[in-house]
């Protein structure tokens, strides 16, 4: 199960952020952003400090979880 979040962005696009993985000192996120039918997806380290203040300033909402697969 991964934890979906939004983030904000302009209204022609849609962004938002998987968690993949979490670590003592952060988590393994895949950003995808979707704009006039192309998909990007980014995937990184964010560390607990950058998460938690996307949160505070509600950058990034919280969204559904979302089942993953592995091929």
């Amino acid at each position: 199960m991964t934890q979906r979040y939004y983030i904000k962005c302009e209204a022609d696009r849609v962004e938002y952020l998987d968690i993949l993985d979490e670590t003592s000192e952060g988590y393994t996120v895949r950003v995808t952003r979707i704009k006039d039918g192309y998909e990007k997806n980014i995937e990184d380290f964010m560390s607990r400090e950058l998460f938690e203040l996307c949160l505070k300033t509600r950058y990034i909402s919280a969204g559904e979880s979302v089942m993953s697969s592995v091929a």
